[in-house]
C-alpha cells in the first residue's frame, strides 16, 4: 500500500497552512503551525519570494494530494478521468477525492484524520452494503452503506467512539446513525459541500501544461 511516509507536521510547514493532517492535534497548541509558522530547511527564507505562475500550479497540487493522502500516479489517473468529463475538471476531481473509501469513514467522524482512516480501512473495520472492502482508494456510490464490522464494535475504539461522534456534523451528502455507526451517501458531494479553500484551477493548470 503506496502512502506518503513524511513527517505530517513537515508536509504542513511546507505548504504554509494547516493540512490537518494530524487530526486532534492540529486543533491544540502543539501544532507544528503555531510552534513554528516556517518552511522547514534552511532556506525556509527564500521559498516564499514571488512565487512563479508553475510554482503556486505546483504547490496547490502538492497541498491536494497531501490532504488526501495520495500520491502522483493516482492523482495524475484521476486528472485523465476527470478530463474526460464535459465537467468542470477541478470540481470533478475533488468529488473524486471527495468519494474515497477512506475519506468518507473520515467525513463520518469514524476516524480523526484520513491517515487513520485509510488504516482503519485497510486492517477491515468497515463494510460496504455488507461487504468487506479494506481498498481505501474504493470509490463509493450513491445508497452505499458504510458500516463498522460487527467484530470490531467490541474494541475499546469503537465503543468510545459512539461519545466522540455526538458533537460530529457529517456533510449534506453523508447521512449517519450514531448509535448504530452506520453512514449512508445519499448524493454526489458539490462543490459547495466539500469544505475546502483548494484552489483546483491551478491544479488543472498545473496538468494541462
Amino acid at each position: 500500500m503506496a502512502r506518503n511516509l513524511n513527517p505530517k507536521c513537515k508536509q504542513c510547514r511546507r505548504e504554509g497552512k494547516k493540512l490537518f493532517l494530524k487530526g486532534e492535534r492540529c486543533y491544540t497548541q502543539k501544532c507544528a503551525m503555531i510552534k513554528k509558522a516556517y518552511p522547514p530547511g534552511m532556506h525556509r527564507d527564500k521559498r516564499r519570494r514571488g512565487a512563479s505562475e508553475y510554482g503556486l500550479q505546483l504547490r496547490e497540487k502538492q497541498k491536494v494530494k497531501r490532504i488526501y493522502g495520495i500520491l502522483e500516479r493516482q492523482f495524475n489517473k484521476y486528472f485523465k478521468e476527470a478530463s474526460q468529463k464535459k465537467e468542470n475538471i477541478g470540481e470533478v476531481i475533488l468529488r473524486f477525492l471527495e468519494m474515497r473509501f477512506d475519506n468518507v469513514v473520515y467525513r463520518l467522524g469514524f476516524a480523526s484524520s484520513r491517515s487513520q482512516a485509510r488504516q482503519l480501512v485497510s486492517h477491515n473495520h468497515f463494510l460496504i452494503n455488507n461487504k468487506r472492502v479494506n481498498v481505501a482508494s474504493y470509490r463509493v456510490k450513491i445508497n452505499d452503506i458504510i458500516s463498522v464490522k460487527k467484530s470490531s464494535l467490541n474494541q475499546k475504539y469503537f465503543k468510545d467512539l459512539k461519545g466522540t461522534l455526538k458533537n460530529h456534523q457529517v456533510p449534506s451528502w453523508l447521512s449517519l446513525d450514531k448509535d448504530k455507526l452506520k453512514g449512508e451517501v445519499i448524493a454526489i458531494p458539490k462543490k459547495e459541500d466539500i469544505e475546502s479553500a483548494l484552489e483546483m484551477q491551478l491544479v488543472v493548470e498545473y496538468y494541462s501544461r
